[in-house]
């Protein structure tokens, strides 16, 4: 028997292993196997099965199996193809996706260094400045170190050949070290009794003599009458392990291993609501579940403003979808969004819910998706990569705030959009799938008008609710008036002090982290920039430092300018820190939490604060675009903009979109309840077309105006877009890689719009120098996007052969989110 097995690296073919006898039953198709694969040991997927092979070379076998039960069926199966083929990656680095971190084996390579050699070999070299000479000086001080940590501290793959000439000196040793997962099934040792109380109390006249702290054991297990953890039990009873090892031999007890299982338990929780479902809520279920009881793939655009009870029909239909044995995939954008939508389908379906996102442990992470492949679960709710959750016989799937630009992947290959991988999913699986939505995407309004959507429409809030009034306040005017305090205008001071009077919550935006946006120089002019991005260094004031919000890294604040060394220097724009900073000098005694990336970065903290916010023992939230999706809270009655342009003024094509967006739901978070909200939106544009459409809540009249854009500047839903980039650490290298990428491209141009190589709009980041190719093919001639693909897919195929500067980092993107 032979198995086909591909692995999560970026080339594109299988490799045929022999299946040994003792493992002819594991290997399925959709397990893991570990296999030998050069010189290294590596985890691999099995695609197929085979009874013979025409392969006559000699044919290595399959060295252990991972999995109990397959991670993908053959349905699965073909939707990671489609992932792989449409976002042009390799079948195994899509089904990494399958998988949680840290479940992998692979053999790492390491290098084993005699420093003293190394060492004098450095006194030799003659260029101390060299790749060689940094390389030498780092093994003349670490006897142990592995490739890939070499590498990085010395920013270069390029060192294989410098190591092997350094092992035939006799200077190092190059080895391969097997390295297991880094998550495994967790075990504690438990202990009970092996003998009837009766016949325990037999043996305590002679313990007592000799051995009275065995007694004091045997008395905790007889009270517990169940098993007891083997720490517990010696905390409890203040003995040691040596005790508890006599009473084993005596027979009285056992010592033995049980599975624990790690749960993530979300710290924020509401009471179960009795809610009456609207005659228009009624509707949309009923047309969905036409789709939902006939087992047929439909996709539904639930277009809902803010406030008109998305939550509860997902609820809904779920239950429906449940009640015939079907799972459930509810896809979030962030996992800011998970608490409320969480805790909301927990009290309706219990321990039937599994949340799958990234702040969990690892060990919390693999539980649960094993507990997903058993089948213990029915629901998965998380954000893009709860949509590879293993699930079985899926019957719904919900993507909320569709619109969202988190559900694309930026990071890794392939860069899949998780809505668009979604729908695709449900095609596969035979099932409705519902984009929902108060701003829907400009692509996905495009599609429902033009019938390859069903748009359904929930036009009302629910509760008796009514849309809040929202007033833009011109910064400019008001500074002519000397109506401005610092950043805040009157207006949005005089309001705040007028809902704490009453009571109420309010809710403050600013799209920015940290306490100054910008530091610069008075004198010269001079903005501080990150040494390896091409962006100003923001300043956070609790820890006094200068931070990267791109690369992460962080600098002490400068005490004079490093041009020109004036004393001069000025901490310019406006984060968050700095809103919450002054707020509390405007209001001492207001209480407000923080809502950022910075803030939030404890397991749970969201989680505790929303609990407070709605329990009224916080007043006030301050955060970025955190605070402006899915929260739901009847007593917040302001919210509050600082500046409306953090987005709007972004050199792309979905920067009107986005900021639309972005106010129409921060907008939509007040007046929930009885209570009228209002919203105020401090800007330097108030005659802006986006801001106006924003405050007449005018989302048909937006997407009218930024659909003819669309079509004039050929962007989607008109056009497909595939992004090139190719990115080195150094600058000319970048620049004639790009060029000759260019160049093989120019052969597929027929029915294709390619731009010229440019430099990206942040030309460096984390210290690589960043060149773009835009392509643009239009959808009436090609409608699948094939002849974008092809062009892309034979280009990298001949850099690749062909290139000289094949080992800079190229970059595949199809439908980019930003071209930023």
């Amino acid at each position: 028997m032979y198995a086909q097995v591909v692995f999560p690296l970026p080339f594109r073919n299988a490799f045929t292993y022999s299946i040994p006898e003792e493992f002819v039953d594991l290997v399925k198709v959709g397990v893991r196997v570990v296999v030998p694969f050069g010189k290294r040991i590596l985890t691999g997927f099995v695609i197929g099965i085979n009874q013979t092979t025409e392969l006559k070379d000699k044919i290595k076998s399959i060295r252990d199996v991972l999995d109990d039960y397959p991670v993908f069926d053959e349905n699965s199966l073909k939707f990671y193809e489609w992932i792989s083929e449409y976002y042009i990656s390799s079948l195994g680095e899509a089904l990494k996706n399958s998988i949680p971190y840290g479940t992998e084996v692979e053999s790492k390579r390491i290098v084993v260094a005699d420093r003293d050699y190394c060492a004098e070999l450095l006194t030799k070299e003659k260029k101390q400045n060299s790749i060689k000479a940094k390389l030498l000086n780092i093994l003349s001080q670490k006897e142990v170190i592995k490739i890939s940590q070499l590498q990085k501290e010395l920013k270069n793959k390029n060192l294989y050949t410098l190591l092997r000439n350094l092992e035939k000196l006799g200077a190092v040793s190059i080895l391969n070290e097997l390295e297991g997962a880094k998550v495994k099934v967790k075990k504690v040792k438990c202990v009970k009794l092996k003998k009837s109380i009766d016949e325990i109390y037999e043996y305590f006249p002679e313990l007592e003599k000799k051995s009275p702290k065995q007694v004091v054991i045997l008395l905790e297990l007889i009270s517990s009458r169940d098993e007891v953890l083997l720490s517990e039990l010696l905390k409890k009873t203040k003995t040691s392990s040596a005790s508890v090892e006599s009473l084993v031999k005596k027979g009285l007890v056992e010592i033995y291993e049980k599975e624990v299982e790690r749960t993530y338990k979300e710290t924020y929780q509401e009471e179960i609501k009795e809610i009456t479902l609207t005659e228009t809520q009624q509707n949309v279920i009923n047309r969905i579940s036409e789709a939902l009881e006939q087992d047929k793939f439909e996709t539904f655009l639930l277009y809902g403003i803010t406030g008109s009870g998305k939550t509860q029909i997902y609820i809904e239909l779920a239950k429906r979808a449940v009640a015939k044995g079907k799972s459930v995939i509810i896809l979030v954008p962030e996992i800011s969004l998970t608490p409320q939508i969480t805790s909301r389908f927990i009290n309706y379906f219990g321990n039937n819910v599994a949340v799958f996102h990234s702040k969990m442990s690892l060990g919390e992470r693999y539980d649960t998706w094993r507990g997903i492949i058993s089948e213990k679960y029915k629901i998965v709710i998380g954000p893009r990569s709860a949509l590879f959750a293993p699930l079985k016989n899926i019957g719904l799937i919900v993507v909320d705030e569709e619109h969202d630009q988190s559900y694309k992947q930026q990071d890794i290959s392939p860069k899949y959009h998780a809505r668009d991988a979604a729908i695709m999913r449900a095609k596969f699986n035979n099932c409705p799938i519902i984009l929902g939505s108060a701003t829907p995407s400009v692509e996905s309004m495009y599609n429902a008008l033009n019938g390859k959507y069903h748009l359904l429409e929930l036009p009302q809030r629910i509760d008796k609710a009514q849309l809040p009034i929202i007033k833009l306040v011109d910064i400019g005017i008001e500074q002519k008036k000397k109506r401005m305090e610092s950043i805040f205008s009157k207006t949005l001071l005089d309001e705040i002090n007028n809902r704490i009077s009453k009571k109420e919550s309010i809710i403050i935006l600013q799209n920015r982290r940290g306490f100054a946006t910008q530091v610069y120089c008075n004198d010269c002019g001079e903005v501080i920039l990150c040494p390896d991005c091409s962006v100003s260094m923001v300043h956070h004031i609790n820890k006094n430092i200068l931070k990267c919000h791109y690369c992460g890294i962080e600098l002490p604040v400068p005490k004079a300018c490093p041009v020109c060394g004036s004393l001069s220097l000025k901490f310019f724009g406006t984060g968050t820190q700095r809103v919450e900073d002054e707020l509390a000098f405007y209001f001492p005694e207001l209480k407000i939490e923080r809502v950022d990336s910075d803030a939030i970065d404890k397991k749970g903290k969201l989680g505790e604060i929303l609990n407070s916010f709605r329990k009224g023992e916080i007043n006030m939230l301050v955060g970025t675009q955190m605070v402006s999706k899915g929260l739901d809270f009847s007593n917040v009655t302001l919210v509050g903009v600082i500046s409306a342009e953090t987005t709007l003024w972004l050199p792309d094509f979905r920067a009107d979109e986005r900021t639309f967006q972005l106010l129409t739901q921060v907008a939509g978070r007040a007046g929930r309840s009885e209570k009228q909200g209002e919203v105020i939106i401090q800007t330097q544009n108030s005659k802006n077309f986006v801001l106006q459409k924003v405050i007449q809540n005018d989302y048909k009249g937006f997407y009218e105006k930024e659909i003819q854009l669309r079509q004039k500047g050929e962007y989607p839903p008109f056009t497909r877009l595939g992004l090139i980039e190719i990115k080195d650490q150094n600058e000319n290298r970048a620049k004639a890689a790009i060029t000759e990428f260019a160049s093989y491209l120019k052969k597929y141009e027929k029915g294709l719009k390619i731009s010229p190589p440019t430099e990206a709009v942040i030309y460096k980041l984390k210290g690589f120098y960043r060149y773009q190719i835009l392509i643009k093919s239009f959808k009436k001639t090609d409608p699948s996007g094939k002849l974008l693909r092809n062009a892309i897919l034979n280009s990298y195929i001949e850099f690749n052969q062909k290139s000289k500067f094949k080992d800079v980092k190229l970059i595949i993107d199809i439908d980019p989110q930003s071209i930023i």
